[in-house]
């Protein structure tokens, strides 16, 4: 796209119709869904990239990253050495929201959903390695023979649901983050979060209920410009 149509004149041609609609109905079907064990998977890989996301920071800011845990009942654990401490510790909420953004923006074209297939495969395989418990094993192994199927479903068939795929996990990542921020660090507090560990460590004047808020607004900004990055990107 050599010049970008960042107003968004002339909108909705049918590929931004049908890439609103598609996000519509995923987060109906998500929210109609929420407490029910089919979408147990689906926040688990939510829980999976809020914990890598911690290890990234960890190993980017020269730290070393022990070990990954992923429990079933949605919560997580990522044992690091060493690195930046202020920045791994927001980096789990505000990095599951990045890559939800980036997600759903790959999903708006076939090669760059091709792209975030493999690279979540990568991904799920390389933590298999230095998984520290049987879920977070299971779940990469399920995952990865899932993308597997749904990769070979694209190419050697008639379904085309790559893209829808990536969109969903895009979605639900999105959505799962702004309710994990609220329900962990606003609705309940929990005293033993990222944001309250955040608040002791970080000079700012803020406890960990306004870091929530925070957070949760950045990763609504996240979702917000994933819909308008992908409205400009199908233009």
């Amino acid at each position: 796209m050599m010049n970008p149509n960042w107003g968004l004149r002339g909108c909705c041609n049918r590929d931004q119709k049908t890439f609103m609609i598609t996000i519509g109905i995923f987060t109906v079907v998500i929210l109609a869904l929420w407490r029910t064990f089919l979408l147990t998977p689906f926040k688990l890989i939510t829980v999976f990239l809020h914990e890598v996301s911690h290890a990234i920071a960890c190993l980017l800011t020269c730290g070393s990253v022990e070990g990954i845990e992923v429990h079933a009942n949605e919560g997580g654990l990522t044992r690091t050495r060493g690195g930046a401490y202020w920045l791994i510790l927001p980096a789990g909420y505000l990095g599951s929201s990045f890559w939800g953004m980036l997600l759903v923006l790959a999903s708006t074209n076939l090669m760059t959903a091709r792209i975030a297939a493999g690279c979540l495969g990568v991904a799920l395989l390389v933590v298999l390695f230095i998984a520290k418990n049987w879920t977070l094993r299971g779940l990469c192994i399920g995952f990865i023979i899932f993308i597997g199927v749904i990769w070979v479903l694209q190419e050697k068939t008639e379904v085309r649901i790559l893209r829808y795929v990536i969109l969903f996990i895009g979605v639900m990542n999105s959505l799962f983050s702004v309710y994990d921020i609220y329900d962990d660090l606003i609705s309940r507090r929990v005293n033993s979060s990222d944001a309250e560990k955040f608040a002791e460590v970080c000079p700012c004047p803020c406890n960990g209920m306004a870091w929530g808020f925070i957070w949760g607004m950045i990763s609504f900004v996240f979702l917000c410009g994933a819909m308008y990055l992908g409205l400009v990107i199908l233009s």
